[in-house]
Parts: structure tokens; C-alpha cells; sequence
């Protein structure tokens, strides 16, 4: 994930013309060790455009309709409508995933 959000800050910083907005949620059963992981993660990356936020519980809010076996899933959406939905299972959010990702968010730009 790490990789990911640095990416997707970049690329929030790019297109602030578009006023591209992004955020984290990061659903987990371990509220305080997540909070300091990404307390790191956002000094250690320099993430200062993405939020980076935690939901408690793993399988997240029944809205989110989250794959059960998705170790990250991703949302991009424009107004009230999603325009992407990438599901990863885990340790398949490789350097290609991302690239599809970021190339993704052309969609969200429209």
C-alpha cells in the first residue's frame, strides 16, 4: 500500500487544477497499531496531500460492499458516481497495479 499512496499523492499534487481530491481508509481490528503505522507511513513517504484514516473492523461498513478476500480495494469516483473499482487480493498490489491505478485516474480528470 505504501507505494500506492505515494503515487496517488503525487498525483493529487499534479492535477490540484483539477481539484483532484484522494483519501485512505484503511479498515482494521487494531485501531491503535494502525494508527501508528500510518503516522509513519505519512512522515516516512511525505504523504501531505492524501489523508490517510482508519475504519475499526476489517470487513469495513456493509455500504462499502467490500470484497471479503480483497487485501485493498480502490474507489475512484467523480460527483456521486464510481467511475473505477480495482479489488486486490493478497500481495497482488504490485508496480503494474499501481501503474493501472494512477493511469485510472484519467477518468475521475474527464
Amino acid at each position: 500500500m505504501p507505494g500506492l499512496v505515494k503515487e496517488i499523492n503525487a498525483d493529487v499534487a499534479a492535477n490540484s487544477d483539477h481539484k483532484m481530491a484522494a483519501f485512505t481508509v484503511v479498515l482494521t481490528d487494531d485501531a491503535d497499531k494502525t494508527e501508528e503505522q500510518l503516522k509513519a507511513l505519512a512522515k516516512d513517504a511525505n504523504i501531505d496531500k492524501v489523508p490517510l484514516t482508519l475504519v475499526e473492523g476489517a470487513a469495513g461498513p456493509p455500504a462499502y460492499k467490500i470484497a471479503k478476500d480483497a487485501e485493498v480495494t480502490v474507489l475512484m469516483w467523480k460527483g456521486q458516481k464510481v467511475k473505477a473499482n480495482f479489488a486486490f487480493g493478497k500481495g497482488k498490489l504490485d508496480k503494474e497495479a499501481i501503474k493501472k491505478i494512477v493511469e485510472d485516474t484519467s477518468k475521475i480528470l474527464e
